[in-house]
């Protein structure tokens, strides 16, 4: 029984994907964990880097390159400033010398070393061979699996095997919703309380709540550095963005110094459904604008997706309850993180393998069955939402325009937001034990429905949007 912790499932990170941008770049700095264990690492004269499927047909839009450069280099996705990253790329282009892992110079031109090729390989479509050519010309090479929402595997999947063994003590292990719901029933508990016991078998409690709060301060950063910066998105399709000035027309000229104020200035402007929609809508594009400009944000559970969450979660806190506080958001991320967890193990979070369901899809139901028990759902409830709003994201394929995570991207976001918290509301005036479509069947007919989907519409940028639109239209 595999195990999954929150912290898996909601991941600090560097825009703009998680499995083509997060994912390369850790698996590149686990390559060089593995050649400094096989002792290899002083004797790398030369690398080559073959991306293969969907991580060369959208790689560059992506900024995949870009990734593997900066997991090359040994630098941490989570802490590494991001104003720095164009300075390190642009060095290396010019130079014509990468620091491996901060230590070790060797020629590297990104034109020649990193090659994008159109062949997907069997095990997964997200497929990248690192190979290394050693002082005695000898050659070695590993091949990783970005497999969606950051997470890195081998074929073999050693890494799962260990990660499974390591959280085989979670006392309440889970691989459906209906067993979640049997030990919330027989514990008389609560979805947070029981994935709260899981956590602290693994960390202190102490230690949960820093980092479910570390998580928050940089969706809170997203959304607030969204909503206050302007101008045109990177990569050439000249997206304006378009959260700053509807920020600028809801927020008006209320005055605030930091984050919290802010939070405080918004629970004070007007609150009709019209207003609530658009501040919604406002978080949600805010902090997929930062995702496509390789800003900051959590994977929740993938980049793409990375605004939903936090825009509803900021509407239950600005909107549903202004006395919410950290204890609240606690229990919505321990939430959204174990239903996320069951769409991981029941089917899919990797777009390239179940297209756009996969992402705002998962997300949308992750955020749903959060706020429902905020606002007071049953687990029974809970799960209901979660399996409406992902059976109203059932087919939706993923089209990126020019292979960036930019149109129709963004906007789904806040879609997916929007759905979640209609998918809440349906959940708290429903009787769950007349539900007809349970939580596990929609899993098991979201991964039926991306076997069926056709490799065009898994982030290949081959169908969809991505071919009717021509990018001079944009």
């Amino acid at each position: 029984m595999e195990s999954i912790s929150v912290f898996d499932m909601l991941k600090i990170g560097v825009g703009p994907s998680s499995s083509h941008t997060l994912g390369p770049w850790r698996a590149a700095g686990r390559w060089i964990e593995a050649l400094k264990k096989n002792g290899k690492f002083d004797q790398v004269t030369e690398i080559q880097v073959n991306l293969y499927g969907s991580l060369s047909l959208t790689g560059k839009g992506h900024a995949t390159d870009t990734a593997v450069m900066m997991g090359l280099l040994g630098t941490d996705p989570v802490s590494f400033p991001i104003e720095q990253i164009d300075d390190e790329i642009k060095k290396i282009r010019a130079t014509k010398t990468l620091l491996l892992n901060g230590t070790k110079p060797i020629f590297f031109d990104p034109e020649n070393h990193i090659k994008f090729n159109r062949k997907f390989l069997e095990f997964h479509p997200n497929g990248i061979t690192f190979t290394a050519v050693l002082e005695n010309d000898s050659k070695h090479s590993q091949t990783y699996y970005s497999i969606g929402g950051g997470f890195v595997v081998q074929q073999e999947r050693k890494r799962e095997k260990l990660k499974m063994e390591k959280f085989q003590d979670f006392p309440y292990p889970v691989e459906s919703g209906s067993e979640l719901l049997a030990y919330c029933t027989d514990r008389n508990i609560s979805i947070s309380a029981l994935v709260m016991e899981n956590e602290k078998s693994l960390r202190s409690e102490e230690e949960i709540k820093e980092k479910l709060k570390a998580i928050w301060e940089v969706m809170l950063d997203s959304m607030y550095t969204g909503c206050h910066t302007e101008g045109i998105l990177p990569g050439g399709l000249n997206v304006q963005r378009r959260a700053f000035e509807m920020h600028k027309r809801l927020i008006g000229d209320t005055t605030y110094n930091d984050h919290y104020e802010w939070i405080a200035a918004i629970r004070n402007t007007e609150v009709q459904f019209r207003q609530i929609l658009k501040w919604v809508s406002c978080f949600a594009l805010a902090v997929n604008e930062v995702n496509a400009s390789l800003g900051r944000v959590v994977t929740a559970p993938t980049n793409g997706s990375a605004g939903v969450i936090p825009a509803v979660l900021m509407y239950y806190l600005v909107i549903e309850n202004h006395d919410g506080n950290f204890d609240d958001i606690n229990k919505f991320l321990l939430v959204s993180g174990v239903i996320g967890s069951l769409f991981k193990k029941g089917a899919t979070i990797s777009a390239a393998m179940g297209g756009c369901q996969a992402e705002i899809g998962v997300s949308s139901s992750m955020a749903a069955g959060a706020l429902t028990e905020l606002m007071g759902g049953t687990p029974a409830q809970v799960l209901m939402a979660a399996e409406i709003a992902m059976e109203h994201h059932l087919g939706m394929t993923c089209d990126p325009i020019a292979g960036l995570v930019q149109i129709p991207c963004i906007e789904r976001n806040a879609m997916g937001a929007i759905k979640a918290i209609n998918a809440c509301e349906m959940a708290l005036d429903s009787d769950p034990s007349k539900a007809k479509i349970p939580f596990d069947k929609v899993i098991a007919t979201m991964w039926e429905t991306a076997r069926d989907m056709t490799s065009k519409y898994k982030e290949t940028s081959e169908g969809g949007l991505a071919v009717q639109v021509n990018i001079s239209d944009c």
